[in-house]
């Protein structure tokens, strides 16, 4: 063989080792993320972006190294235990589940994949996990639940309106799953002097029956809990609180931005992006029931000072400055 034509051999047969080795090579694998949501895209979608957020910083790409299965219930409830079964067909390795009612379902559809929540109902008095600290079985993840967050939005809404004496306090039907929540409203309004008038819409036909009620009962200011229920329009509760002149305060950051008078509370967004860090921890070998369920330590007073101008209220500057928003 000539000189020139050995050099192209050696040369072809140093390409063909490398070439072959990387052909023999696994690709990586693509692991597999349950979505379950109670509501419809168009809510979940900025507590998405702090999913999808939180899995980049930690080194998972959607359409990359992750893949998401998406089931929406458009608040439709009765719809998630099919949802979540079709999850457990698909054998996604973590479901992500938003709300009490979707964990429910989650947790009856399996007892072995693990099962990331965010909620803001009580997960022990749910029965969903033994204990904050040592969940146990296949449930962790993040819950606003705070013993102090709900009397802390009543007082905040005294504040705001220092006349009012009669609250409702609107729930929907995950409101049994407020446990010691639902009480340290009850111990707030005693200390505040407000009387409470407790009132739980069931299915989206009851709200404007709720509303009515409230008319007849002459309450003079709205404390609305979280509810995925109430998420499917965001619009409808802000709107109704409007038409009936009710100064309202929200658990949830979007029914403000949808025209609320004022929010305190966690955000979805936060919660979401919190998430991610038990997602990645199950991917990479954890067991959910030894994953102490966390509580954010960020809450956010957001006031609307064109809902407050609608009402004719005039928020008290000492709380305007102490707002981390005030939508002008």
């Amino acid at each position: 063989m000539k000189r020139r034509e050995l050099l192209i051999a050696m040369g072809a047969g140093a390409l063909a080792a490398p070439l072959a080795s990387l052909a023999q090579q696994p690709l990586a694998k693509v692991r597999r993320i349950g979505r379950l949501a109670p509501a419809t895209p168009a809510f979940t979608s900025l507590p998405d972006e702090g999913f999808v957020q939180g899995m980049r910083e930690l080194g998972w790409v959607e359409g990359g190294n992750i893949a998401s299965e998406y089931r929406y219930a458009n608040g439709v409830l009765e719809r998630l235990p099919a949802l979540a079964a079709e999850l457990v067909r698909l054998k996604v390795e973590v479901i992500l589940a938003g709300s009490t009612p979707a964990i429910v379902a989650a947790k009856n559809a399996t007892a072995t994949i693990p099962i990331v929540m965010v909620t803001t109902g009580d997960p022990v008095a749910g029965g969903l996990v033994a204990s904050l600290a040592h969940p146990g079985g296949n449930v962790t993840g993040v819950t606003a639940l705070s013993q102090e967050l709900g009397g802390k939005a009543l007082d905040l809404l005294k504040q705001a309106v220092p006349g009012i004496s009669r609250v409702a306090v609107l729930g929907g039907p995950a409101y049994p799953s407020m446990g010691t929540g639902a009480r340290a409203i009850e111990s707030a309004a005693r200390a505040l002097g407000v009387t409470l008038q407790t009132i739980v819409a069931r299915t989206p036909a009851e709200i404007d029956g709720a509303f009515a009620a409230m008319r007849q009962q002459r309450v003079d200011g709205l404390l609305v809990l979280p509810d995925p229920m109430f998420n499917v329009d965001q619009n409808r509760i802000p709107a109704l609180a409007a038409r009936h002149r009710l100064p309202a305060i929200y658990e949830l950051r979007e029914f403000v931005d949808a025209g609320g008078l004022m929010f305190y509370g966690a955000t979805l967004r936060d919660m979401y992006r919190r998430a991610a860090v038990f997602v990645d921890r199950i991917l990479k070998g954890a067991k959910p029931g030894e994953l102490p369920i966390e509580q954010p330590t960020k809450f956010e007073l957001v006031i609307n000072l064109k809902a407050a101008k609608a009402l004719g209220i005039k928020i008290p500057q000492s709380l305007l400055v102490r707002a981390d928003r005030v939508i002008e």
